[in-house]
């Protein structure tokens, strides 16, 4: 009778555990996607001050609520704009963020080309 009453507590508590990591998770993976105001160069997820803080505090409330991962993501680039997300989205403000490395990339690789095949 003991083992079942703890199997049946580990049962219990089991799927509860899984959902609360599966939340710390998801609330890290926003967090560190968040660029702190205050701190140069720091995420919300590394940072101690008050405004991240406060913006842990809104990340919880926001999953809490049901929102999903790109809704809170939206909501704080209304409220603060696109700089405080580390990864920005392709769109007209950004072409030459994710453009630039390839651009890069590919003058390095015909000067590298150039300087090889040239020669022979």
């Amino acid at each position: 009778m003991k083992f079942f009453k703890f199997f049946l507590i580990v049962i219990i508590l089991f799927p509860l555990n899984s959902v609360n990591a599966e939340e710390n998770d998801k609330r890290n993976k926003i967090t560190k996607n968040l660029r702190c105001l205050i701190c140069q160069g720091q995420s919300v997820y590394d940072s101690d001050s008050e405004f991240a803080n406060s913006l842990k505090i809104v990340v919880d409330k926001k999953l809490q609520e049901g929102l999903s991962e790109d809704q809170i993501y939206e909501y704080f680039k209304t409220k603060y704009g696109e700089w405080i997300l580390y990864d920005p989205g392709l769109n007209k403000n950004t072409y030459i963020l994710w453009l630039l490395p390839i651009l890069i990339f590919l003058i390095g690789g015909a000067i590298i080309y150039k300087s090889f095949i040239v020669k022979k």
